[in-house]
This record gives C-alpha cells, sequence and structure tokens, in this order.
C-alpha cells in the first residue's frame, strides 16, 4: 500500500514520521512532480496537478474539517474524499463559542473598559432565556457545541439541511424552516460546510430575521458572510456586534473596515486547529477499514459538497 502527502502550507516531517509509525505497513512519502502512483493521499489544498497524475487514488484524506477547497478540484473519478469527524477539533469549537458567547451575554466588553477608565460599575443581569442560541450546521462540530452551550442553561435552537433530532435542542430543517429558526434566535452561531447552496448565507435577509440586538458568531468560512450587510446591520443596531474568527480575505486586509469596527471581536482563523496526533490515527483507522473494505465515516457526498 503507497500513501501519498501533499499538504500545502504544512511542515510535512512530522506528519510523515507520524503516518510512518501508526501505519508501518505501507510505504508513505511527500509527493513531488511525477512521483509513483499512491492507492490513498493525505492532503490540504493540493494543487490540481496532484490530482491529475494521482488519477488512481482510492482514498483522498483532508486533514481539515472543511473540504470546500478540495471539491472545486477535478478529483479522481474513483477516489473518495473524507473529512475528519472531529480529531480534537469540537471541544476546541465548542470552548471558543461558549467564551465568545459568554462574553457578549455578561457584557464582559463592557467592564473592560470601565475598568481600564477606573471605573467601579454595575450591569444588570441578563436572562438566558431572553438570548436564545441557534447553531447553523449540526453536523458533528455543531452537535458537539450545541450540547457545550447547553450547560449553560441557553435555550439552543439548530438548523439543518436534512432533519436532525439532537437531545435538548429545537431542530429546524431545510428553507421552509429557516426563517423560522432565525426568528427565535438572539445568538447566531454559523458552524456550516461552505457549498454553493450556504456561500452569502449570513446576509441582509437572514441577519435581519434575527431577534433584535442579535449577536452573531462565525466559525465556519467567511464566504458565509456578506461583509457590508454585517455593517449595515451593526449601523442600523439590529446586530449588537459580532465574533469572526474567519473571512473571505485571510490574512484580513490592514485597510478592511472590520479593524475599526468596536463591535467586532475578530480572531485569526484560529477557533478550532488540526490536532496532529488525533489526526493521523483517525486517518490510519480509516485506511485499513477502507483497505478491509468496510464502511468508514466521513465519506463526503460530492453532490452535496460535504
Amino acid at each position: 500500500m503507497r500513501i501519498s502527502f501533499c499538504c500545502t502550507d504544512t511542515r510535512a516531517e512530522p506528519w510523515l514520521q507520524g503516518l510512518r509509525a501508526a501505519l508501518p505497513e505501507a510505504e508513505i512519502e511527500e509527493w513531488h512532480p511525477g512521483a509513483a502512483a499512491a492507492d490513498h493521499a493525505v492532503v490540504w489544498a493540493p494543487p490540481q496537478q496532484f490530482l491529475d497524475e494521482q488519477a488512481g487514488l482510492r482514498g483522498i484524506f483532508n486533514i481539515g474539517a472543511g473540504v470546500d477547497a478540495l471539491m472545486k478540484l477535478r478529483l479522481p473519478a474513483a477516489a473518495r474524499v473524507v473529512r475528519l469527524d472531529d480529531a480534537g477539533m469540537g471541544v476546541q469549537m465548542a470552548e471558543y463559542v461558549c467564551h465568545a458567547l459568554i462574553r457578549h451575554f455578561r457584557e464582559l466588553a463592557g467592564y473592560e473598559r470601565d475598568m481600564a477608565e477606573g471605573r467601579w460599575s454595575f450591569r444588570r443581569p441578563r436572562l438566558r432565556e431572553d438570548y436564545p442560541v441557534g447553531i447553523l450546521g449540526l453536523g458533528v462540530l455543531g452537535q458537539r457545541v450545541a450540547q457545550a452551550v447547553r450547560q449553560f442553561e441557553f435555550p439552543v435552537r439548530g438548523w439543518s439541511r436534512s432533519p436532525r433530532t439532537v437531545e435538548g435542542v429545537a431542530c429546524f430543517a431545510g428553507d421552509e424552516q429557516l426563517d423560522d429558526f432565525l426568528a427565535g434566535t438572539r445568538v447566531l452561531v454559523c458552524l456550516l460546510p461552505l457549498t454553493p447552496q450556504t456561500e452569502g448565507i449570513l446576509n441582509r435577509h437572514t441577519l435581519g430575521r434575527l431577534l433584535p440586538g442579535a449577536y452573531l458568531i462565525n466559525v465556519a468560512r467567511g464566504a458565509h458572510l456578506v461583509e457590508a450587510d454585517l455593517l449595515a446591520l451593526l449601523d442600523s443596531g439590529q446586530l449588537a456586534g459580532a465574533t469572526l474568527d474567519v473571512f473571505r480575505t485571510e490574512p484580513l486586509p490592514p485597510e478592511h473596515p472590520f479593524w475599526r469596527e468596536p463591535r467586532l471581536v475578530l480572531t485569526p482563523h484560529t477557533s478550532a486547529r488540526t490536532l496532529r496526533d488525533e489526526s493521523i490515527a483517525q486517518i490510519a483507522r480509516k485506511i485499513r477499514a477502507l483497505e478491509r473494505g468496510e464502511a468508514i465515516a466521513g465519506v463526503v457526498d460530492p453532490s452535496r459538497g460535504y
């Protein structure tokens, strides 16, 4: 069995060492143009040349949860694209979202400003029932975030393309239920995969349907958000603020207006980072299962893009 490693902007050697230790029976090499044909590939943002040369791949294992960039390429006909189910990203995403949610709900930014100016002041406690949290996207990460938010006793709602049942979460599904989901949400968390259907889904109409003074947390992809609409809704008061971890252009350009908007909290696409050891262990298990002819989780449906 031969495995090719092709990951842009990633130090190859630690991954190669880990994969070789986890799959000692396999021949594992970093890809270079003209390399021998492989059975499986471990990738992140590979060039089209790699996929064209490796036309016989049976499995393509993406080292991140999002596969939107990969799905824009021409893929080998027989290859299954496999995303990470979690690999340590779920708990990171849950802690990031809960931090952003509680910082807004408890008005901690206001207290920070007061303390910096030497003011000792109090704010009237808010009621959790007035701050229902809506999770856009109920995949592995979305469900993990929803369960974490529940621990703080916020009402939790969730929306997905197809019907889901999640304990303690009011679930909505499909385009016909999206407006109802939004209308009962004050803190919106985007965890959707990026597809042609979800690009620009955070726009003037959808964000305008939220409860007044709503708050947005986007930890999915920057292309989900129509940036000009966000700024307009902040100015109108429909949105109280937002925490954004992802952007249409990364790094965020210095001249971008987001830098100058005090109601935004910006972080550099760091809400959930790939954990190498956990990812390698998961990839190794799945490759062995595929070699035995077994079904595995995380196989991407090309027609849906996730």
